[in-house]
């Protein structure tokens, strides 16, 4: 079994955590200030240090606001790509801490098995991450332009899924706050999604396992939680009873639970490929 909770999701910055069993407690990302991770991890009921590594997705203000300060005073391990790495360990006090991971490819980590995906998102080596443990896997992307092959057999088989639904197609265009090449970066195919995209990718990526959706990165302004309840629940109509909530930015989400101990991997269910 693996319970993740989003700490926060949304541009003011993003940060979930993972525990699973006998595996150690992971962070992905880093987007709260330090202070506010303690806060909201104390909230949840984990100590800071029991947090065995810190899965960077970007490297974009909103996923590692908190990364330095939080480092400096609790040694964890930062794991993340050449390139993400490559920007910011000159800021980390010490840069040993962190640990290369390939964009695509898989390896073990605090008891986990962890594969990672190659997103299409303007930044210089993002990725998203299927954290395993168990024969359970959650899949998590955040921050991506358009769902790719890669990122549609990333998540293939996960048992449960955080992903962003970023914008109403509507609503955005109909903003008057951002200007138009705003905008256009957001919905371009290295911006985010919008709910019909992430409804789109749960209709192709979703398994007969998916047990839980989380939804995460809505914009405060182009994007109310009933549009991307509705959008994605309507593209996963049929599959039988899949929860499917929304994380926001200001409070943690409750602890959510998938999988069971003794359930078979994904490749026993013929769902990764």
């Amino acid at each position: 079994m693996i319970e993740f909770c989003v700490l926060g999701s949304g541009s003011a910055g993003n940060a979930l955590v993972v525990r699973g069993g006998a595996a150690g407690v992971l962070l992905i990302d880093a987007g709260l200030s330090a202070r506010e991770l303690l806060v909201r991890l104390a909230a949840v009921g984990v100590d800071p240090g029991v947090v065995a590594g810190i899965l960077v997705t970007h490297e974009h203000g909103d996923h590692v606001k908190g990364l330095v300060n939080f480092t400096k005073r609790h040694r964890v391990p930062v794991l993340g790509t050449a390139m993400t790495g490559a920007v910011l360990r000159e800021g980390m006090s010490d840069g040993g801490l962190w640990r290369v991971v390939p964009s695509a490819g898989r390896f073990s980590f605090a008891g986990y098995e962890v594969e990672t995906f190659p997103v299409p998102h303007d930044a210089v080596e993002p990725v998203g991450y299927v954290v395993g443990c168990g024969g359970v896997r959650l899949g998590v992307a955040s921050d991506l332009g358009h769902a790719t092959p890669q990122v549609l057999a990333g998540l293939r088989g996960v048992d449960g899924l955080f992903v962003e639904a970023n914008y109403d197609m509507g609503m955005l265009e109909r903003d008057t706050k951002r200007p138009w090449s705003t905008r256009q970066r957001i919905a371009g195919r290295h911006g985010h999604l919008s709910n019909e995209q992430t409804a789109g990718l749960l209709r192709e990526s979703a398994g007969t396992g998916l047990q839980r959706v989380v939804l995460g990165h809505l914009s405060r302004d182009c994007n109310h939680p009933d549009l991307a309840l509705a959008a994605v629940q309507g593209a996963l109509a049929g599959r039988g009873e899949i929860p499917v909530s929304c994380a926001g930015q200001h409070e943690p989400t409750p602890w959510y639970a998938v999988g069971s101990p003794a359930a078979p991997p994904a490749w026993e269910r013929g769902e990764l490929f």
